[in-house]
């Protein structure tokens, strides 16, 4: 633990490396996310009277390349952002935890009960109680503790603010409780069961490894419980294009059934060839019994099954584009993954809702500026929410101009892969 007046000292420094590793060299973003790291500090102190804490991160993440490819065991490339959500936390020595997020009500999770309540679904409570199940579940030390939060990731930017929240929690237990112990990527199994079981939402593993781990990674889910992840060599910002998020505003409240039938088509795909999910069939099986699928589960459930298949081997073609340096053909798979979204995944507008298409929007927008010389498509889970575009620096004011002109100011979030996922912040 550190004291407080230790940590104020440092921060005023304005000296700390680690800074620039999570939120890049721009000396006026230093600054400000020293101020908010204090501000931080010190309502804790007001909030829980206690001059021992420790610093913790944990970054959103974007989706690269495999949209909808993690439920069926499939392969994906994802990135660490340097949007985060920050904690100032300790040990409080009960079986409370007790957490105030900024602009968020208080609440507290007693650690006595670690049961699912569906009273609890969707909300942060039963994130809290799942990760301290499950930990315990596998034999690591829980405890209570008080935490002030300051949420970086926007909710519903896309960005994935749930899965990000869940390895902070993870991180926070294992360095309060288990002297860090904890597994990267086992933080973010344990995520994916809290979000599974407690929150009820039925995620891939896909966000919480990626925030978990950080930097740029691919993902193999062949064995979801042993994810293959490796590291991708590759700098994005040499290449003088930025990563752009566009906000499109559209609310993802009631789009769970949306989200659920994605999985649950593909599966069902599957499972007319005996297998469990569509990892384990190919294309040319699927076209054969194609007559069987349309009478069973009918032609989306077939589409989808078809962008499954191409987008899980479009991720291994991007990784090679990008081991090679060939950053030409990789911006050209990332367009066609987005095509195949909006054709075969159908995930850009929910059917029931066809008024509001602000991500179809959002990607004719893009391709109007863009087209040859850049790269869009839709990012996450879809329906609503936000896009993803790659910009040269040479279009990057016009982009921005004409996403903002349409979904409003401060619509867009220039991003940078950042290399530490869930951490202790050692100033």
């Amino acid at each position: 633990m550190a004291k407080v007046d230790t940590l104020l000292t440092k921060l005023n420094n304005g000296n700390n490396n680690i800074f620039k590793e999570l939120y890049g060299v721009d000396s006026v973003v230093l600054q400000k996310q020293a101020q908010r790291y204090t501000t931080l500090i010190k309502q804790f102190q007001s909030s829980f009277k206690n001059d021992d804490v420790e610093l913790f991160s944990s970054p959103g993440r974007t989706e690269i390349g495999g949209n909808h490819t993690d439920h069926n065991y499939g392969r994906v490339l994802a990135g660490a952002v340097n949007l985060d959500n920050v904690a100032v936390a300790a040990k409080n020595n009960t079986n409370i935890v007790r957490i105030e997020s900024v602009g968020y009500p208080k609440f507290e999770v007693d650690l006595t009960n670690l049961k699912p309540n569906k009273d609890e679904f969707f909300t942060s409570i039963s994130l809290v109680r799942g990760v301290s199940a499950r930990l315990k579940e596998l034999g690591f030390t829980i405890g209570g503790f008080d935490a002030v939060i300051d949420g970086g990731v926007p909710k519903g930017s896309g960005l994935s603010s749930s899965a990000s929240f869940e390895v902070l929690i993870g991180a926070i237990i294992s360095h309060l409780f288990n002297d860090g112990k904890l597994d990267l990527v086992q933080n973010a199994i344990i995520g994916q069961y809290a979000e599974n079981n407690f929150f009820g939402k039925p995620c891939g593993l896909m966000d919480q490894t990626a925030c978990s781990v950080g930097g740029l990674i691919t993902i193999d889910f062949e064995d979801p419980s042993k994810p293959i992840v490796k590291k991708v060599g590759f700098d994005f910002v040499a290449t003088g294009f930025a990563l752009v998020i566009t906000d499109t505003g559209g609310n993802h409240a009631d789009l769970n059934d949306e989200y659920a039938s994605l999985p649950t088509d593909m599966k069902a795909v599957a499972a007319e060839l005996g297998a469990k999910v569509l990892r384990q069939v190919t294309l040319e099986q699927v076209v054969e019994i194609a007559p069987k699928i349309r009478e069973k589960v009918g032609d989306r459930a077939l589409l989808r099954a078809y962008h499954f298949l191409g987008d899980n081997q479009r991720v291994v073609s991007q990784v090679s584009a990008l081991e090679k340096n060939d950053f030409k053909s990789f911006l050209g798979m990332i367009i066609e993954s987005g095509y195949s979204s909006y054709m075969y995944n159908q995930n850009i507008f929910p059917p029931n809702n066809v008024r509001e298409q602000g991500v179809s929007l959002a990607l004719a927008l893009s391709e109007m500026v863009l087209k040859g010389q850049g790269a869009w498509r839709v990012h996450g889970g879809g329906f609503a929410g936000t896009i993803q575009a790659f910009v040269p620096q040479n279009l990057l004011d016009k982009y921005v101009t004409t996403m903002e002109h349409i979904y409003g100011k401060n619509a867009c979030h220039k991003l940078f892969i950042r290399q530490k996922g869930s951490i202790k912040v050692e100033l």
